[in-house]
């Protein structure tokens, strides 16, 4: 076991400055104080405890990839619900946007440990982000929107069942005649749209139906990726569009209107988050509900059962709810493809 003794050594300081900087004392310069504390981090030394100087109680929210600042915005009811339960316990929340340069250099633990931050919520991170890889080994309760790290107590995920949003979609959508369902998802290197593809994959073949690989196009979370893809679409006669959220969707519809198509007439179209934009679109959008403010607050709780030692939690899933609007109707085989071959 590593003790302040090794470290001191490691350093070459006395252990009685070591014990200071892990204590932030006033005495010790905050770079011998970062310098202590992430070689105590490197080495393992396990008895750092985040020190506060009001009650101790001091929460992070870090967002990246993800719009959060204004309501009708994915995160900002997420937002909302994590800072209403944690207000309600007496926390104090901050709220930090982060990249991956800021997570290159500086290391999380250290990060939290000098700012005094006793737990996380981690919202919007890619599976590539430098921090992903510290969440394997960190002891300070961190919870994960939308990721997974396995093995290690101190993390939990936190998000929307992915298999079942993709189950609810395909099966409303087969019930309505469709065979041949293109999917434009988000980005590839998230670990959500990873969940969804298979989800989609798994829904197709569990009803003996084909996945044309050209037809499940990993993209990204904005409006002007349907315009590189509708075409092909079309021209491979599908007559459903999956999107990976309902920004895109309201791409798709754009691109859709503007060759002469109409929603859902000659193709249906679902979304996926149920943001208010999804009940504005004209026709109003098919889409399945995450319970957003809900995700925040089940942010808290299993932020809070690490803190408190209540429990350790693996996963916290919520179950999708699919909201049918007027984007979808029964399948009508060839009238989009003739439309754009005319």
């Amino acid at each position: 076991m590593v003790t302040i003794k090794d470290i001191a050594k490691e350093l070459g300081v006395s252990q009685g400055t070591v014990s200071k900087g892990l204590n932030n004392a006033p005495d010790v310069s905050e770079t011998l104080k970062q310098k202590i504390v992430n070689t105590a981090i490197a080495m393992g030394y396990k008895s750092i405890k985040l020190k506060h100087a009001g009650s101790g109680k001091k929460l992070c929210i870090f967002m990246e990839n993800m719009d959060y600042e204004s309501s009708g915005q994915f995160g900002y009811d997420i937002v909302s619900g994590f800072r209403q339960e944690a207000v309600k316990e007496g926390f104090d929340v901050a709220l930090l946007p982060i990249t991956p340069a800021f997570q290159s250099n500086e290391p999380y633990d250290s990060f939290m440990f000098r700012n005094g931050f006793t737990g996380s919520f981690c919202v919007g991170f890619a599976l590539e982000d430098p921090w992903l890889k510290e969440f394997k080994t960190t002891t300070i309760p961190t919870v994960l929107f939308d990721n997974y790290v396995s093995k290690n107590p101190n993390t939990c995920y936190v998000g929307t069942d992915s298999a079942e949003i993709m189950e609810l979609i395909v099966s409303h959508l087969y019930r309505l005649g469709h065979r041949k369902i293109a999917f434009l998802n988000g980005s590839k290197n998230s670990l959500i749209t990873e969940q969804r593809m298979e989800g989609f994959y798994n829904s197709m073949n569990k009803r003996k139906l084909t996945v044309d690989d050209d037809l499940a196009i990993y993209a990204y979370f904005v409006a002007r990726v349907a315009e590189d893809h509708i075409d092909s679409f079309l021209n491979k006669g599908a007559t459903a569009i999956i999107c990976g959220n309902d920004v895109i969707a309201s791409g798709v519809y754009t691109e859709l209107m503007g060759r002469g198509l109409s929603v859902p007439g000659d193709i249906s179209v679902v979304g996926i988050d149920d943001i208010p934009l999804a009940s504005l679109l004209s026709p109003p959008l098919t889409t399945v509900r995450q319970e957003r403010e809900l995700l925040g607050r089940s942010g808290f709780f299993a932020l809070n059962s690490i803190l408190t030692h209540n429990m350790a939690i693996s996963r916290n899933l919520l179950r999708p709810e699919l909201i049918q609007r007027e984007s979808t109707s029964y399948a009508k085989e060839g009238v989009h493809l003739a439309v754009i071959e005319g």
